[in-house]
């Protein structure tokens, strides 16, 4: 579950830097939290 919640963040993250649309540092804030799912899936497992 966690899992995918990152995947899906980090694919709205590229989708925010290929077409240029930032909300600020919005689009930042969401990889940064897809990072850390994933560091904790990783440690975790």
């Amino acid at each position: 579950m966690l899992y995918t919640i990152a995947v899906i963040l980090l694919i709205l993250w590229l989708l925010g830097m290929v077409t240029s649309y930032t909300l600020g540092g919005f689009i930042h804030i969401l990889l940064v939290i897809a990072i850390i799912v994933v560091l904790l899936r990783v440690i975790g497992a």
